[in-house]
Order: C-alpha cells, then sequence, then structure tokens
C-alpha cells in the first residue's frame, strides 16, 4: 500500500496511515515532507516505510512497530516508545530516543543534541540506541538505563564524537564509545571502563544489525576499540539536596 504525502496536512497523513494498516501489514508513505507523528504507538506486525523527512515525534510511543526511514528526520523520533525497531538512513534531530523504554534504534549518520536523554530500563525491557557517525551535546542525558553505541564512522577532520555535557546527571545505563573521544565534554560523574565478555557479546550484536540495515563493513567498524561509559553512582546530585 503507497500513500503520497506531499504537503498534505499531518492529521489527514495519519489518518490515511491508520485506514490502511487494518488491512495491510505495512505500508509506504511518499514525498514526506514534515508530517508529524507518523507511526505513533504503532503495533507488533506492522511496518511503515518512510521516504523524506517526517516530523517531529516520528514513532513516539512506538509499541511493537517497525518504522523504516529513507532519508533524514527531525526532532524527538522514538519518544517514550515501548518496543519495536526505528531505521533512519540519514541523519536525525535532537532528542532522539527521548524516553524509550524498549526497542532498538538504528541511526545511520549523527543525531543531534539529547539524544537518549531520560532511556530507561526494567528487567527484560532495554532500550538500544546506535548512532552511526557522531552525536551533539547531552548525549545520554539523565539516562537511567539501556545502551547508546556511538560509532564515529565518517567524521570529517576535526569533528568530535560528541559535544558538551555528555552523560549528564546519568545513574545508570551505559553507553559504548568507539576510538577516541574528547574527555573534557563529559560529565564528572562518569567513570570509563573497559569492555567486559558480556559487553563485547552485546556490542557484537548491535553492530551486526547496524551493519545489515546500512551494508557497511562489520570489521572495519570491529578495527577500532570501544570503551564503556558508566555512571560512578547512581544518585550524582546527592550533594545538592539538604538532609533532614
Amino acid at each position: 500500500m503507497i500513500i503520497e504525502a506531499g504537503l498534505t496536512r499531518y492529521e489527514e497523513v495519519n489518518e490515511r496511515i491508520k485506514k490502511a494498516l487494518k488491512n495491510h501489514s505495512k505500508v509506504t508513505v511518499k514525498e514526506v515532507n514534515g508530517q508529524r507523528y507518523i507511526g505513533c504507538a504503532l503495533d507488533s506486525s506492522k511496518t511503515i516505510e518512510i521516504y523524506g523527512t517526517p516530523g517531529n515525534d516520528m514513532a513516539c510511543y512506538l509499541n511493537g512497530g517497525r518504522v523504516i526511514v529513507y532519508g533524514n528526520c527531525q526532532d524527538a523520533v522514538g519518544n517514550t516508545m515501548n518496543g519495536g525497531e526505528i531505521v533512519v538512513h540519514g541523519h536525525s534531530g535532537d532528542a532522539m530516543g527521548y524516553g524509550m523504554r524498549d526497542g532498538q534504534i538504528y541511526i545511520k549518520d549523527n543525531v543531534a543534541c539529547r539524544g537518549g536523554i531520560h532511556m530507561k530500563e526494567f528487567r527484560e525491557m532495554r532500550p538500544v540506541l546506535v548512532i552511526g557517525q557522531n552525536a551533539g551535546s547531552f548525549l545520554g542525558e539523565y539516562m537511567a538505563g539501556g545502551t547508546i553505541v556511538l560509532l564515529g564512522l565518517n567524521m570529517k577532520r576535526g569533528e568530535k564524537l560528541f559535544g558538551t555535557h555528555c552523560a549528564s546527571g546519568m545513574h545508570g545505563g551505559k553507553i559504548f564509545v568507539r576510538g577516541s573521544f574528547p574527555k573534557e565534554n563529559l560529565s564528572d560523574n562518569i567513570k570509563i571502563e573497559k569492555l567486559d565478555k558480556d559487553d563485547e557479546k552485546e556490542l557484537r550484536a548491535y553492530v551486526k544489525r547496524y551493519c545489515r540495515h546500512f551494508n557497511t563493513d562489520y570489521d572495519l567498524i570491529m578495527s577500532k576499540p570501544f570503551k564503556k561509559l558508566v555512571p560512578a553512582t547512581s544518585r550524582p546530585y546527592a550533594n545538592l539536596y539538604t538532609p533532614n
């Protein structure tokens, strides 16, 4: 099923997608021009393919479905998603994966500021955000769980893997970072560690999936070492509170 978005308002585009998915497991939406909320709360067994540039909150509250973008996307993609998969063949705006609870997001290129902010996990629910290039400031801010992977591919000379205040307020989860990175941009609350065997097994699975999505050389990616960023304490702001 193919839907042409063009300059149609987002409400109508989303209504057409909703109706189409009642009878089809996959819908392709072409000529997307900033329409918001595409794929919102999409259930499992359903797939939306997007050609163009979707607007804010694409795949917000994703509930097991799959959304693939052949292009760039705007802010808050995967906002509070509960499961499923998002694949973006391009760049992403701010707050990618905001508050995501489960599922996986794969970004071919870079993510702007506050990627993975407020990510969290509970028991078997463990969200994953894989970024192929680099990230802006506040990556993993207030992160409470889950995993972020930052690959640093195809960066230009002088570019940094991440901006300032990386992992500010982070109190759970982990960030795998490939290659060298600006330690001065890390929060004071963060420890840099080597990967253990469980980490390496987990990382390999995510990198292999990234390579399948974007036809990238797995051995080339794994030829550089990775470090793990983890919080030094589960209460990074404890010293700011006055005891009773």
